[in-house]
């Protein structure tokens, strides 16, 4: 049930077996929701809610600083890929879909939706990230093969994935692990995370000689590093 509460706004109130108590919780991108323990009425968890506008007020202010902080895409935001740019249209279809074709992300979603509901929002990222696993998958492998090849480092298998807290890894069987956000940063900087994995094939840890073989190969592997800090893996 969704009440709109004069000061707060649409509040959800969800009727849940699990809850003891009546919890109040505020996330960014979503209305205020209510959890209901089953013998309470709403009458009564709306006049609880109510007597916490103050409270509530205060963490929507802290909530909408977070919200500030974060990337939300709308029907102005002008955002490309290397190859794929998003395209987000409102229709009067009941659901969301997502198609990643022909260079574009495009992002249909219901009339009766804001574009800032955190459904449409993760729909958004879906595709984004489709896009940058399709272009990965044309990009990444080959160039992992090329320098493997013409450095004499090989590996045993690149798989590609979401990776959000680091760019790559080497697995203790050689298995180099590249994030698709590689997609996002220049080439040069591509090749030195490709080439820093593939000396992980042999120097398992980052030591003196772990440096002095990437910095052979690149011959400026530590401003190449400090660099790559000045992109954010995670941008959204």
């Amino acid at each position: 049930m969704i009440i709109n509460i004069d000061q707060i706004g649409p509040v959800s109130f969800i009727k849940s077996k699990r809850a003891k108590n009546l919890n109040i919780k505020l996330q960014p991108f979503k209305d205020v929701r209510v959890s209901v323990p089953t013998n309470m009425g709403y009458g009564e968890a709306e006049w609880i809610v109510e007597g916490k506008i103050d409270w509530i007020k205060q963490h929507q202010i802290n909530i909408k600083n977070i919200e500030s902080k974060q990337i939300v895409f709308d029907e102005n935001s002008n955002y490309k890929t290397r190859f794929h740019s998003l395209h987000l249209v409102q229709t009067e279809k009941e659901t969301i879909k997502i198609r990643v074709a022909d260079n574009k992300i495009n992002v249909s979603y219901p009339k009766n939706i804001s574009v800032r509901k955190e459904i449409v929002q993760i729909a958004i990222k879906k595709g984004i990230n489709a896009a940058l696993k399709k272009e990965a998958l044309l990009y990444l492998p080959d160039r992992v093969n090329y320098f493997s090849s013409n450095l004499s480092l090989p590996y045993n298998q690149v798989r590609l994935k979401n990776i959000r807290s680091r760019w790559g890894s080497c697995s203790i069987r050689n298995n180099i692990n590249l994030s698709i956000h590689l997609m996002r940063i220049p080439n040069h900087l591509i090749d030195y995370v490709i080439i820093h994995e593939l000396v992980h094939t042999i120097h398992k840890n980052h030591g003196a000689k772990f440096w002095d073989l990437l910095n052979s190969i690149t011959g400026n592997a530590k401003a190449l590093d400090k660099e790559l800090k000045n992109f954010k893996i995670a941008f959204y």
